[in-house]
């Protein structure tokens, strides 16, 4: 009888990690049932259907979150039910700590081999959370090379599998092709905008990134800003920019966003693993973020590491500016994208640090996707 996996996701990015990981564990077994939660890339992948849409659960921030508390709870009821009535043969979790870490636990009397991929960010903050963690999972899969060594001495089963970023893609784009298609002069800077994949990102820098980009179409009249949407926030994106000035273009095709990442000469990004997606595509960047104050106040209380930015984290040093909450203006945003865009020197200094960092994150042994496959095969066996 083919063996089961109950897959769940609960963002974009964990639906591109869960599908990637199907492809390569139906490579190695092709017999193999997947279900579960997931988006449009793990349905594409081979994933039947999803129990519920995993928008459901793309929230993150104490007040984000506190509005939906009841509707989450109601999630986890049915993902932990589906799992009970399934009974798969491995449960694997992919980041969105907040929902899957309590997931596990619901299900931890059945027995299944459990799985969670992308680990938690406690070394960042509440460090003392990881005493939970053993009997949570038989493995956890880390994305960070930092991360093994960390979980190890809290006696955590740990595996570094690489960061799927470098199956990304994302260096592969044709910036000719770009132009060409858009009817982009050859020497009109381009400027990518990364508001976020949440739908309660997105509405607090896109009016930032109005603001930025008026100013900055003042010193580059010429100026194309480019939005990549997930499917997510597409037509939020697109109805929020409609009245710029300055209209940006709003591309949802992962090829075209990587042809995109070829033309730019800078970008503004939220944090997380957009950072690590621009540095594989050498694009010099400037990280951005605002939440929720309240948000805000409890993790500047909380938080334990010097940066904030991912590339910045591996890089161990402020290799791109990081400008958050107060520091998010238009003014101080125009002022870095300025230099960015005229300032050889500080864009190579940047492409420079990149290059270390992307080698930071090879798997042991592979592609990133294959490695945390056999992790999970082996469990299975």
């Amino acid at each position: 009888m083919p063996k089961t996996i109950w897959l769940l996701a609960g963002e974009a990015s964990g639906d591109v990690l869960g599908a990637r990981l199907i492809e390569a564990m139906r490579a190695h077994r092709p017999d193999l049932r997947f279900c579960g939660v997931g988006g449009p890339r793990m349905l594409a992948a081979g994933m039947p259907g999803s129990l519920f849409p995993m928008a459901d659960l793309a929230v993150m921030g104490l007040a984000e979150v506190l509005p939906r508390v009841r509707m989450l709870r109601q999630r986890l009821g049915a993902a932990a039910a589906d799992i009970r009535a399934t009974r798969p043969d491995i449960v694997v979790t992919i980041d969105s700590p907040g929902f899957c870490l309590r997931l596990l636990k619901n299900v931890g009397d059945l027995g299944v081999k459990r799985v969670q991929y992308v680990a938690p960010q406690v070394w960042a903050w509440r460090e003392s959370r990881v005493r939970s963690f053993p009997g949570l999972w038989d493995e956890l899969l880390c994305l960070l090379p930092f991360e093994a060594e960390f979980f190890a001495r809290h006696g955590v089963p740990v595996r570094f599998v690489g960061h799927p970023v470098l199956q990304s893609g994302a260096d592969t784009g044709n910036a000719e092709r770009f132009r060409a298609r858009h009817d982009i002069a050859p020497d009109a800077p381009v400027l990518v905008l990364m508001p976020g994949s949440r739908r309660n990102e997105a509405p607090r820098l896109l009016p930032v990134f109005a603001r930025t980009v008026a100013l900055l179409a003042q010193d580059f009249p010429n100026l194309v800003p480019v939005i990549p949407a997930s499917p997510v926030v597409r037509e939020m994106v697109a109805a929020k920019t409609a009245t710029w000035r300055t209209k940006p273009l709003v591309i949802t095709d992962v090829d075209e966003k990587h042809d995109a990442y070829a033309a730019a000469g800078a970008a503004l990004t939220k944090s997380g693993t957009s950072t690590l997606e621009l540095a594989l595509a050498r694009v010099p960047m400037a990280v951005t973020y605002r939440v929720n104050p309240m948000t805000a106040v409890l993790a500047r209380r909380m938080i334990k590491v010097p940066h904030v930015a991912m590339v910045n984290l591996l890089a161990q040093r402020a290799l791109v500016p990081e400008l958050l909450q107060n520091d998010c203006t238009p003014e101080k945003l125009r002022a870095v994208v300025r230099e960015l865009l005229t300032d050889g020197d500080t864009a190579a200094a940047q492409r420079a640090g990149f290059a270390a960092v992307m080698r930071s994150l090879r798997a042991p042994a592979g592609l990133p996707a294959d490695a945390a496959a056999l992790e999970v095969l082996a469990l299975l066996e």
